[in-house]
């Protein structure tokens, strides 16, 4: 029987425990560098001999705006003529507005949401025909707004876009 005053040596950890230390700290890393990674500013990406976007001329864009004031005529013809119901012509002039303005300013405005536009700070007369003529037509329930309306905001976009 060993004396009470013997001393016993420490006790040594496992190696198992030394390994899970080492991930343990390893996942903290990664859980840094991924917030790194997910947080920092995009950069757009420029692909070598990809064309760049250059504004269109005076002559183009009086073309331009002529074609999309023809295509909004159009529309509110259809609509008129009960060829497009109101939900359908508002989502189409909604749909010819932002190709306007991507055509015209290279903004991809097809693509963005209301949020994303007034974020950009683009023309107040473009968020003013969306949230209050398309986006209630399209997205509430109910009846949507009368499609003239809607034609009538849509050529002050296009004739006022800078």
């Amino acid at each position: 029987m060993p004396a009470s005053d013997d001393l016993y040596p420490p006790v040594q950890y496992g190696w198992i425990w030394m390994l899970l230390a080492i991930g343990i700290l390893l996942l903290i890393g990664l859980a840094f560098w991924m917030l790194f990674l997910l947080t920092r500013p995009k950069h757009s990406i420029t692909l070598h001999g990809a064309p760049v976007y250059t504004p269109p001329t005076a002559d183009v864009l009086t073309q331009l705006r002529g074609e999309y004031l023809t295509g909004i005529q159009r529309v509110e013809d259809a609509y008129r003529s009960r060829h497009m119901n109101p939900k359908q012509a508002n989502l189409e002039l909604s749909r010819l507005v932002r190709e306007f303005v991507n055509e015209y300013s290279g903004l991809e405005a097809p693509v963005l949401a209301l949020d994303d536009l007034v974020a950009r700070g683009v023309d107040p007369a473009l968020i003013d025909a969306i949230r209050r003529h398309y986006y209630p037509s399209i997205f509430q329930r109910g009846p949507a707004i009368d499609p003239v309306y809607g034609a009538e905001a849509a050529r002050r976009v296009v004739n006022t876009w800078h």
